[in-house]
């Protein structure tokens, strides 16, 4: 039997080895980005005082996630995964004067609840909240996180992600019901994958409160990837199948939209 605290002592030994590791990758990812001209291997070890072996070791690393690129004479320059976290940062941000502009601008869906979030993880973040004047009996609060799966923005940005992305990220991890009509399991889920993916937006039908449908859509950057779900709230009376069709085409198009405005091609 492990003596008591060993699997912390474990824990603690893994943080001390990666969290230098890690280090060691952001200051040479800002040497390079800093550099007057691309550096070698060996210009990054001297500089930043690496012993040699760590120094291949990482930039091996670094090339494989794509965070440098190395050219024919053996120089490093950024590679074009930190650009990726750049202008998903910059969209994030821009994303959320754009929602406002355009509901300030625009007068489709004004009658309803609008909200948009961004996905982390296995859930949803509320970015922001356009309130109608009917109550749904549910707050969206700026910050608000909720699982991704139960969510119409969730669903839609889920969407994105072949089955096995989803299985890997769910299958051990299946978040506890919101209301009797969430969404059970990750088999159901993966039905309602495949029924969004050709429907185009996705629905939550009292998944996260019972008595509110939600219907999604996804809003893309230039390079056409998803990066924040709009969402239309209604109420369960107003949610005919006629209605959720119509709001639902109505919102692509909204989406669309706004996707245009972040510089997506169309």
């Amino acid at each position: 039997m492990d003596a008591p605290g060993h699997g912390q002592e474990d824990n603690a030994a893994a943080q001390a080895e990666t969290v230098p590791a890690l280090r060691r990758a952001v200051r040479i990812l800002d040497f390079v980005s800093a550099a007057g001209a691309p550096p070698t291997a060996a210009d990054l070890a001297r500089a930043l005082g690496l012993p040699k072996s760590s120094a291949h070791g990482l930039l091996a690393t670094m090339l494989e996630l794509g965070l440098l690129a190395r050219a024919g004479d053996g120089t490093f320059r950024l590679g074009a995964h930190p650009m990726h976290w750049a202008n998903g940062f910059l969209a994030q941000f821009d994303l959320v004067g754009e929602f406002q502009r355009y509901f300030a601008e625009q007068a489709e869906l004004s009658r309803h609840t609008i909200t948009l979030s961004v996905l982390e993880g296995r859930d949803v973040i509320y970015l922001a909240c356009r309130n109608s004047a009917d109550p749904l009996g549910f707050t969206f609060r700026i910050g608000m996180r909720l699982p991704a799966p139960f969510t119409a923005t969730g669903k839609i940005l889920l969407s994105a992600l072949p089955d096995a992305a989803l299985r890997q990220r769910f299958g051990q991890h299946w978040p506890a019901a919101l209301t009797p009509h969430s969404v059970a399991g990750l088999p159901a889920f993966l039905a309602e994958m495949r029924d969004t993916r050709a429907r185009g937006f996705s629905i939550d039908e009292g998944q996260v409160r019972e008595g509110m449908h939600c219907i999604g859509a996804a809003i893309r950057d230039f390079s056409g990837e998803p990066v924040a779900g709009i969402a239309v709230s209604l109420l369960e009376h107003e949610a005919t199948p006629a209605a959720v069709q119509a709001t639902g085409t109505q919102l692509a198009a909204v989406a669309a939209a706004l996707s245009r405005r972040l510089g997506m091609p169309g």
